[in-house]
């Protein structure tokens, strides 16, 4: 057995009277300190997912659990000039998509913007290639934001669509959670919470502290210090999570009920590219769990969080 694959085995199971008070330990540690921990359950222990088509991007199935299942719109909406000149324009989800046999990789690409996705146990790994075809330059705080959400039922308004998983749905607005520089913050509204190291440069492109959004997604005062937006399900059973490593804002309770992570694509001069890393997690859990999972994946990324938010 290799040093790598020792590193993946489950710990020793804790009684189970103890297990929920170590997750939140856990969790609290990542915040505090930004090192990186390991999960309740280790990653390897967790379920692999496996994804399937939809018409607009890709979906993510826990096999035999369909209380589970997870859509990402790829992608929906352009921020502060990045795609097209605007400060908040429509992104496209008519893009060229694979799908492998195994439902293990999908590929969306285009001459602009290209998503890959593959499966690990307890979600997805996310790689986005960006590229400015424009024929200006992007400023830092361009992006791009995927839909992360529950899904459509078939021939429902899409402006005011009815969710396909009703479990990931959070009507109530009490489920779902992003990440401030005191924690694990409620989602409880549609205000759109800013990167902290990136909000004075926000604000230099507002009018007066307004932007075209902000009708729909108005600024929140609490800035976001880590790219990851989570949401437990109804039933109380499953947890999901949206994150990447380089982001401009985290928001959500759309119409489509879903999570907002923006992946920041700036700055790019016109012709010039760049990669970001992202994750989807889907698995049986606590938001703790999702937490705790993020700062074994982004260690840096939330360590940096942590210190520009205090």
């Amino acid at each position: 057995m290799s040093p790598l694959q020792s590193a993946l085995l489950p710990p020793p199971p804790l009684p189970r009277f103890l297990l929920g008070a170590t997750v939140a330990l856990l969790a609290f540690v990542a915040f505090a300190t930004g090192a990186s921990v390991a999960p309740a359950e280790s990653p390897a222990a967790l379920p692999s997912p496996v994804l399937f088509p939809w018409e607009r991007g890709i979906a993510l199935r826990i096999p035999d659990a369909k209380a589970a299942d997870m859509y990402l719109w790829f992608y929906e909406w352009n921020m502060f000039e990045a795609m097209q000149a605007g400060q908040h324009t429509h992104g496209t989800y008519k893009l060229d998509r694979k799908l492998n046999p195994a439902g293990t990789e999908a590929v969306i690409e285009s001459p602009a913007v290209g998503l890959t996705v593959r499966v690990v146990p307890g979600g997805a790994e996310l790689f986005v290639r960006i590229t400015n075809r424009t024929d200006y330059a992007w400023p830092e705080i361009a992006g791009i934001i995927p839909c992360w959400n529950p899904g459509q039922v078939a021939g429902t308004n899409p402006s005011s669509p009815l969710p396909l998983n009703r479990n990931f749905s959070d009507p109530g607005r009490t489920r779902t959670f992003f990440v401030s520089a005191t924690g694990l913050t409620p989602l409880n509204s549609r205000a759109i919470h800013f990167n902290a190291s990136y909000r004075a440069a926000v604000d230099r492109a507002s009018a007066g502290g307004t932007f075209l959004f902000s009708s729909k997604w108005p600024t929140s005062d609490v800035n976001a210090t880590a790219g990851l937006l989570v949401r437990e399900s109804e039933d109380g059973r499953w947890v999901t999570g949206v994150a990447w490593e380089d982001y401009l804002s985290v928001q959500g309770h759309n119409p489509w009920s879903c999570l907002h992570a923006c992946i920041r694509a700036g700055a790019l001069k016109p012709a010039e590219s760049r990669t970001i890393r992202g994750r989807l997690y889907l698995f049986q859990g606590r938001k703790e769990d999702v937490v705790a999972q993020f700062a074994r994946d982004f260690p840096a990324t939330l360590r940096e969080g942590k210190r520009r938010g205090k």
